[in-house]
């Protein structure tokens, strides 16, 4: 991991919360090994934790909220902010997420629009 071994322990409990929403297209373990490839950043705050990727699209670079867990209110106020200033640093030209129909309301605030719906089907 790339990250301090025991501040992944220490929030490791809100990004497992998270995966059931993922619709089981991770474990845990691959989180992990993600991170230690450098596929996944973890980012830790005090309350809560989340999971980002860089998706390369052919005309835009994006930084993907993958898993988030915790406590909303330091997510939003706090790590959002701090994430986004690395995103275009990394030359991300936009910030997407996908979540529970709530983060719409939450995020708002930090001037997230709704840009898509995902609907889910296991065949």
């Amino acid at each position: 991991m790339s990250e301090d071994r025991s501040e992944w322990l220490r929030c490791r409990h809100w990004i497992e919360a998270a995966l059931p929403y993922a619709r089981g297209t991770h474990t845990i373990e691959d989180i992990e090994a993600g991170i230690a490839r450098g596929q996944f950043v973890f980012w830790s705050g005090k309350k809560s934790a989340i999971i980002t990727e860089i998706i390369e699209y052919p005309r835009a670079r994006v930084l993907h909220y993958f898993l988030i867990g915790g406590d909303l209110r330091e997510l939003v106020e706090f790590m959002e902010p701090r994430i986004t200033h690395w995103a275009k640093t990394q030359g991300c030209t936009a910030v997407s997420g996908a979540g529970r129909k709530g983060f719409e309301r939450v995020f708002a605030k930090s001037g997230f629009k709704p840009a898509w719906t995902v609907i889910f089907k296991e065949i």
